[in-house]
């Protein structure tokens, strides 16, 4: 069973592009990397770290130690009922916590075929309006408008 404590990381080069994935059980679904906690004691950073490299092939321990930033900001929403059967009976509700990582613009991305399909590197304002969660959007545009 998902643990209902997860990490979103808005994946970013210096020009303010940012990546999106598109989700394989999902097509259209575009998205920044998220993923729950695997453990409930585990680490937000870590598991920041896990899922960016579970997802896209990049290993946040090989860039600068402050690439990856905690925003320090989350939210809880409903989780989508297609999705609640990965979870324990009764749970209806996820904390997200955001994350920002910055990377070099030559980048290399290996995605997880079982997860997503796609990716594509966005201007930052078109990238917030084509994820399919409009908190995604919000986690983006709040990293760069806050900037």
């Amino acid at each position: 069973m998902k643990i209902p404590i997860s990490v979103l990381v808005v994946i970013y080069k210096s020009n303010r592009d940012v990546l999106l994935i598109e989700r394989a059980d999902r097509a259209g679904f575009w998205q920044s990397v998220t993923g729950s906690l695997d453990r409930s004691d585990e680490d937000l950073a870590q598991a920041a770290t896990r899922e960016v490299f579970e997802e896209t092939g990049i290993a946040v321990d090989q860039l600068p130690a402050d690439a990856l930033r905690n925003l320090h900001h989350q939210i809880e929403y409903e989780i989508y009922p297609e999705w609640r059967f990965r979870y324990a009976p009764g749970v209806t509700r996820n904390t997200e916590h955001w994350f920002a990582l910055q990377v070099p613009e030559n980048t290399s991305i290996h995605l997880s075929p079982r997860e997503h399909v796609a990716y594509d590197w966005l201007p930052f304002a078109e990238a917030a309006q084509k994820c399919f969660s409009p908190s995604n959007g919000e986690a983006i545009l709040k990293l760069f408008l806050a900037n």
